[in-house]
């Protein structure tokens, strides 16, 4: 099992300030009967429908040398992630969550977003100073 991010904390007290159960730190997923560790699961009470949302949560926080280097792992590993839990955890959405100024260097303009889409990443954006969750992007 990997270390946790060095944002990691953050990212759970974000998710707690914005209703977010934690319920699995990490969450363990099976690929081809390998284990693989995503770093959260979380679910949260949808009180209107009576209903909970499920989600997965890998956290990337991009402190290596080279960001494009730190993107490539990042969006390698969220494919493979997503594509093993369509398998053992379907009921769950994964989301890649990334710091604000990582947003803003990497996916706040048109090349971003036009990656971001094509390759369906959803993206949960917090602000690691406050601890919270800036914004949802599927």
């Amino acid at each position: 099992m990997a270390a946790k991010d060095k944002v990691h904390d953050q990212v759970v007290n974000a998710l707690k300030k914005d209703g977010w159960t934690i319920t699995h730190d990490p969450l363990k997923v099976l690929w081809k009967k390998r284990k693989l560790y995503v770093d959260l699961g979380a679910e949260k009470l949808i009180a209107a429908q009576k209903d909970e949302s499920k989600i997965a949560v890998e956290i990337k926080s991009f402190i290596g040398a080279n960001d494009l280097d730190d993107l490539y792992q990042a969006i390698g590993q969220f494919i493979l992630y997503r594509k093993a839990m369509k398998m053992a955890a379907p009921e769950r959405t994964l989301y890649l969550a990334i710091d604000t100024l990582v947003f803003r260097q990497l996916f706040d303009d048109e090349d971003g977003e036009s990656l971001r889409a094509e390759e369906s990443i959803n993206l949960l954006v917090f602000d690691k100073h406050k601890e919270e969750v800036v914004l949802w992007k599927q």
